[in-house]
């Protein structure tokens, strides 16, 4: 049975749902209760790309693992839309005609999805923004405080070049201008760098391509020289690959270089010096906070402040209720203490092969 949904503020802190519409079985016929009297229904998670490998290795993972604890007869519809607006608008659609009860979205493009989101509201199918805050009428937002992600990158940045950050030259590769992440990450670093060192280069890249950013940074090299520059910030670890790759190429060594996601090639970089530093997003309460929200949308209950402890606006919707967590910087002297005492990755994940001595020089064990 599908429900309409409609935010309604409490304070900053709780959403109220409308009743049902009509009783289970009718208007979509997706959720109904078992014989021992458990809910059940259709959640729909839509996520952007299969190239940041945190998606299909943690994320979908947990958001899973999280809707099966919680509610053991629903039915979770996955689908990656590979870094295609289209494909997730077709993905979105189907969800909806095939009676999907709650859709989680993690939007390619927020700016296209408010029709989507407006459509959804209109069959009485709640939509829940994860990660990047999708538009339209969204019903609840789980996502870090993403401009604080950029002021982390870029004090981490200016903590790397120590005595030496006043006045550095700094290259900045940011993310895809579609995330409205990439905004706040840019933003946040800006209020950080700006008046402490001298950007020297700036480039938006569209799908957080990798291979675009080694283009940039290539770019980048030849304007200004192999000495001219003194440290690349880099919106993700994907991006931060093809940078790492143009330095190389180039025969620059030495250069700090930031990045974002804890993705495990990153952290190799990190244990070689090839890279400076990463931020960890605990993905694990990430999902599960999403997986939350989307059952109690489909039972009908209230979020309350443990779950949307704040709220935040979007270019179409005020008021949306969110849980922003808090991100963390990941250097050489901390990846013990952080991805691997959490238990993303193991020490012999980061250490196989190549990276063993790196990992034993550092200290990684």
């Amino acid at each position: 049975m599908r429900r309409l949904t409609r935010i309604a503020a409490t304070g900053a802190v709780s959403i109220v749902l409308a009743t049902a519409l009509a009783a289970c079985g009718e208007a979509g016929g997706g959720d109904d209760e078992d014989e021992g009297g458990e809910q059940s229904g259709t959640i729909g998670l839509l996520l952007p790309d299969d190239v940041t490998t945190r998606y299909e290795t943690f994320d979908r993972t947990f958001f899973e693992a999280k809707v099966e604890e919680m509610c053991p007869d629903c039915d979770v519809r996955y689908n990656n839309a590979s870094n295609d607006s289209n494909t997730q608008k077709q993905q979105f659609d189907a969800l909806l005609a095939a009676g999907a009860d709650v859709i989680v979205l993690d939007a390619v493009d927020s700016a296209a999805t408010s029709s989507w989101v407006e459509d959804a509201a209109a069959e009485g199918v709640p939509v829940v923004a994860y990660d990047r805050l999708a538009e339209g009428p969204i019903e609840g937002y789980v996502s870090y405080d993403n401009e604080r992600v950029g002021e982390l990158q870029g004090q981490t940045l200016l903590d790397t070049l120590g005595q030496d950050a006043e006045g550095a030259r700094v290259v900045m590769i940011n993310g895809a201008p579609t995330d409205p992440n990439a905004g706040l990450f840019k933003s946040g670093a800006h209020s950080v760098l700006d008046g402490a060192v001298d950007i020297v280069f700036e480039q938006d890249v569209e799908e957080w391509d990798g291979a675009i950013a080694n283009q940039e940074m290539t770019a980048a090299i030849d304007s200004l020289g192999a000495d001219g520059f003194d440290a690349v910030y880099v919106a993700n670890d994907g991006m931060a690959a093809g940078v790492v790759n143009a330095l190389q190429s180039a025969g620059i060594s030495g250069i700090p270089v930031g990045g974002q996601d804890a993705e495990l090639a990153a952290l190799q970089r990190i244990a070689a010096g090839t890279q400076t530093f990463t931020i960890f997003k605990a993905y694990r309460p990430e999902a599960e906070t999403a997986a939350e929200m989307a059952v109690r949308l489909l039972r009908g209950e209230e979020f309350g402040s443990e779950l949307a402890p704040t709220t935040v606006d979007s270019p179409t919707t005020e008021g949306i209720p969110a849980q922003l967590l808090d991100p963390v910087a990941v250097t050489v002297d901390n990846i013990t203490d952080t991805v691997i005492t959490d238990d993303y990755y193991t020490v012999e994940q980061v250490c196989e092969g190549e990276f063993a001595q790196a990992c034993e020089d550092a200290g990684i064990r």
